[in-house]
C-alpha cells in the first residue's frame, strides 16, 4: 500500500504526471477508486463464470465451479488482483468507507451456490453459502500466499468444504 501513489499510478499507466491526481485528488480518493474497480472486476468475473456454467446440479459440479474460481484467483492476473484485494481488505480495517465497498455483494455465483444448497435440502442455505464462500476465500488467500506449493494440492480441500456444507 505504501507504493500506491498518484505518481506511481501515472507511471504504471503510462500517463503524464499529474493525470491521476486530476481524477483522484487525495490518496484516500485514489484508494477508494482502486477498491471500487477491484469490486467491479470481481463482479464481472463472477457474472461471466455464471454465464459459462449453469447452476450446479451435483456436488461434483459445485466442486468444479469453486475449483475454477480458486484457480482463476490464484494465477496470473487473478493472483495480482487477489493480492491487491487482500491489501485493500487490511486497509479497510481503518477506513469504514472501504469496508462498505468491500462488503460481499449478491452476484450470480453466490446465487448459484445458494440455489444448489437449497435444492439439496440444506438447512439455512444462505448461512451455509456465506460460510462456504468464506472458506473458499480462505483457500484463495492461502494459495496466493503459499504460491505454487499450495496450488498443487488440487481440489481435495474444496471437496471437503462442499461435503461439509451439504451435511445436515
Amino acid at each position: 500500500m505504501r507504493g500506491l501513489t498518484h505518481r506511481a499510478v501515472d507511471a504504471a499507466a503510462g500517463l503524464p504526471a499529474g493525470t491521476t491526481s486530476a481524477y483522484f485528488r487525495t490518496r484516500s480518493a485514489l484508494l477508494t477508486g482502486l477498491v471500487r474497480r477491484l469490486v467491479e472486476l470481481d463482479q464481472a468475473e463472477l457474472a461471466a463464470a455464471a454465464e459459462r456454467a449453469p447452476v450446479p446440479r451435483t456436488a461434483d459440479d459445485l466442486v468444479r465451479s469453486l475449483a475454477a474460481l480458486v484457480a482463476a484467483r490464484t494465477a496470473g492476473e487473478g493472483r495480482r488482483r487477489s493480492l491487491a484485494r487482500y491489501a485493500c481488505v487490511l486497509e479497510s480495517v481503518r477506513d469504514p468507507e472501504l469496508r462498505d465497498i468491500l462488503v460481499p455483494r449478491e452476484n450470480p455465483g453466490r446465487d448459484a451456490v445458494r440455489t444448489f444448497l437449497a435444492a439439496q435440502g440444506v438447512a439455512d442455505p444462505e448461512a451455509r453459502t456465506l460460510t462456504l464462500l468464506a472458506c473458499v476465500d480462505g483457500l484463495v488467500l492461502d494459495r496466493v500466499v503459499a504460491g505454487e506449493q499450495a496450488v498443487s494440492r488440487g481440489t481435495d480441500e474444496i471437496e471437503g468444504l462442499v461435503a461439509a456444507a451439504l451435511r445436515p
